[in-house]
């Protein structure tokens, strides 16, 4: 049976048409909803400029795809190693996620070399009384069986073990073996129960040239340990999606630049007249950079900040599409995460979406940077620019990849390879 070319050609332009409509209804419905974003009465133009290419294609390389996540360079420790003993290990997580990653991990380094019992730690927010259990922000299920044969875990104190009379032991960040033991153990034989409580002389995150029978416990418990719990977790991927579907002009690719109007306040931004670095970056200077970078006026950015003020202004002239929490967070989920009294939720979505983002800013120097960094070189994603005022009108960024990248001194390259 013959068939009928006029059919063919038919079926072929309806088919068309169905998809371009398809493709209508759902730009038209982002459209709108960007049309709602707060951050300045200016109009954003989501269509398509005739002749426009994707920035991908144009600027010859900032968009870098991911690589390949790196694999473990560390076997799973044993519980058979150690000798166990019948004392418990307590603590707290504070000052957000970035903290909270480290304290976990000196929490764990210390219990295992003591072969003592692990508690849950709650955490505390910055204000009195604004206290969580790990399992609000964090998988609790998921913490225990990472540790299973590596360190015993107990979601509480016994009872008959007053909170009252736990000794309190300071330990440094990435707290040695030899500290344990010349002002931990001492303690802990004595008292039986510990309270720890982690300190930072540094915030610094670059790989220690030292080696330490500790290292595979404290890669485990760095990188393998801690997972959002569920519904923050989806907070967080629709929170990426919606970022992803704004960026059509960049192929879906979106910049996540961490810049708090508060933290500016405290820090001095001064230039160091020595080095000629600085430990901070306001909006218009953020937006100057990566402007000079080649990031086209169309790329989305995302900032850490929970609500717009007027001082980000200056961004939003060279970037239209800058946006805040709570121009991207699902509106059911606003006055559970957004709107109550403590920020605990906050700083937990910001650091995994900076996580998450093909590429990461920091505007402010400090543990937010190093440890988002950590998560990101794991994971394959690498383009993390470090600003820099630039007096040439552009600049290859290349040149301000972050020295834990181009010299592979983060301490992510210890744990993985």
């Amino acid at each position: 049976m013959g068939v009928d070319l006029r059919q063919v050609v038919a079926a072929v332009l309806t088919l068309t048409m169905f998809v371009m409509l398809g493709n209508m209804i759902k730009r038209d419905h982002f459209d709108s909803v960007e049309g709602k974003f707060p951050g300045g009465a200016r109009d954003v133009d989501l269509d398509m400029e005739e002749g426009a290419v994707s920035l991908s294609r144009k600027s010859g390389g900032l968009w870098k795809e991911d690589g390949q996540q790196l694999k473990q360079c560390w076997n799973k420790p044993i519980l058979d190693d150690v000798e166990l003993t019948d004392g418990f290990v307590t603590f707290s997580l504070t000052n957000g996620p970035e903290y909270h990653v480290s304290q976990i991990t000196d929490a764990v380094v210390v219990a295992r070399y003591l072969g003592a019992t692990l508690v849950l730690p709650y955490i505390r927010g910055s204000k009195p009384g604004d206290e969580r259990s790990f399992g609000e922000i964090y998988d609790v299920e998921k913490f225990i069986k990472s540790l299973d044969g590596v360190v015993r875990v107990a979601k509480d104190l016994p009872a008959e073990i007053s909170t009252r009379n736990l000794a309190v032991v300071k330990v440094p960040n990435r707290v040695t073996e030899e500290f344990i033991v010349e002002h931990v153990e001492p303690v802990y034989k004595r008292k039986g129960n510990i309270r720890l409580a982690t300190y930072f002389p540094s915030v610094n995150m670059k790989k220690s040239p030292k080696k330490s029978s500790s290292d595979s416990v404290a890669c485990l418990a760095m990188f393998g340990t801690l997972q959002l719990q569920p519904e923050i977790q989806e907070v967080v991927d629709s929170m990426v999606e919606r970022l992803r579907t704004l960026s059509r002009k960049t192929d879906g690719q979106f910049i996540a630049v961490d810049l708090r109007v508060d933290m500016l306040e405290k820090k001095n931004c001064h230039e160091n007249g020595d080095t000629g670095t600085r430990s901070c970056y306001n909006a218009q200077e953020v937006g100057a950079f990566l402007r000079k970078m080649g990031f086209d006026k169309d790329t989305p950015v995302y900032l850490t900040e929970s609500r717009w003020q007027s001082s980000l202004d200056a961004l939003k002239d060279l970037f239209p599409k800058t946006y805040t929490k709570e121009s991207i967070m699902p509106a059911d989920k606003r006055k559970k995460f957004l709107d109550s009294e403590g920020s605990e939720y906050e700083k937990v979505i910001d650091f995994y979406v900076c996580s998450e983002s093909d590429v990461f800013v920091p505007a402010i120097s400090g543990l937010f940077y190093s440890n988002v960094a950590g998560k990101r070189i794991v994971a394959g994603r690498t383009q993390i620019l470090v600003p820099a005022n630039i007096r040439e009108s552009s600049a290859s960024a290349s040149g301000f990849i972050t020295p834990y990248v181009s010299k592979k001194n983060h301490l992510a390259y210890s744990c993985f390879c």
